[in-house]
Parts: structure tokens; C-alpha cells; sequence
């Protein structure tokens, strides 16, 4: 059996996940992270993106969160996420749907375009793309 730590993966909403598990992949704000136990205390801010855990039981799980941030200490590492959800439940047709919104938002250029905004959108809605694709690409879905 691998070493373990306690993860919690929580948003403002609920918390979606709490248990022990071997490994966690996450986009930090810097780049990508993979946390083990006993990884050296940290604290960052995260980029809207997929986070994956590889459970006790070696059962991966991927989940989307839409940014927030990430505390790691030697025994339990925490992601508290402004929105967080299991990859599965991503309503992909949505995410499309607000990605094409941004798309053209950004390409029409109108008076009363907020680019900071549009980006912004676009971007969550690549990130609930790529949690879904990941979430496919181990089989799960």
C-alpha cells in the first residue's frame, strides 16, 4: 500500500471531496503541481483547470474547480475552490455554449465589450472542457 495523505476539496458551496489518497495533480497559478505526503508546507493560488486524485486504492477521480486556492501541509492538503464538481457532472453542451459566447464576444469587438470579462469566460468554459476530457481520457466516462 502507498503512502496516503487526507485530502478536503471544498467550494462555497459543499464540500466534494474528503478522504485519503496517494497523489493530487492540480493547475496552480505558477504551473502544474503533483502533491505526495509530506510535500513541503505551501500555499498558492490555483488556475480554473482539472484536479486529479489518485486514491488509496489506486481509483483515480478527476474533478473541475473554477480557480482558489491550495494549502499543503505534511499530513493534509486542502483546495479551497470558488466552484468545484466532479468532472462527470460538467454539463458539457453549456460549457460549449459559453465558450462559443465568448468567442464571439472577443471577436466582435463592440462598443460596450468588457475583453477582461469575455476572457474570462472563455477561459472557465476551456477549463470545464479539459476536466471533462481528462476525466474521459482515464476511462471513466
Amino acid at each position: 500500500m502507498a503512502i496516503s495523505f487526507h485530502l478536503d476539496v471544498v467550494s462555497a458551496e459543499a464540500g466534494v471531496f474528503s478522504g485519503l489518497v496517494e497523489k493530487l495533480y492540480i493547475s496552480g497559478e505558477m504551473g502544474d503541481l503533483e502533491i505526495l505526503r509530506r510535500h513541503a508546507p505551501l500555499l498558492t493560488t490555483l488556475k480554473p483547470g482539472p484536479v486529479w486524485i489518485v486514491k488509496q486504492n489506486g481509483q483515480e477521480e478527476v474533478f473541475y474547480t473554477s480557480g482558489g486556492l491550495l494549502e499543503v501541509q505534511p499530513e493534509i492538503t486542502t483546495v479551497l475552490a470558488d466552484t468545484a464538481l466532479r468532472a462527470k457532472e460538467v454539463d458539457e453542451a453549456q460549457a460549449l455554449e459559453a465558450k462559443k459566447r465568448a468567442e464571439a464576444i472577443l471577436a466582435g469587438h463592440a462598443k460596450d465589450f468588457d475583453y477582461v470579462q469575455a476572457q474570462a469566460q472563455l477561459m472557465e468554459a476551456l477549463a470545464q472542457l479539459k476536466a471533462l476530457k481528462k476525466y474521459r481520457e482515464r476511462g471513466r466516462g
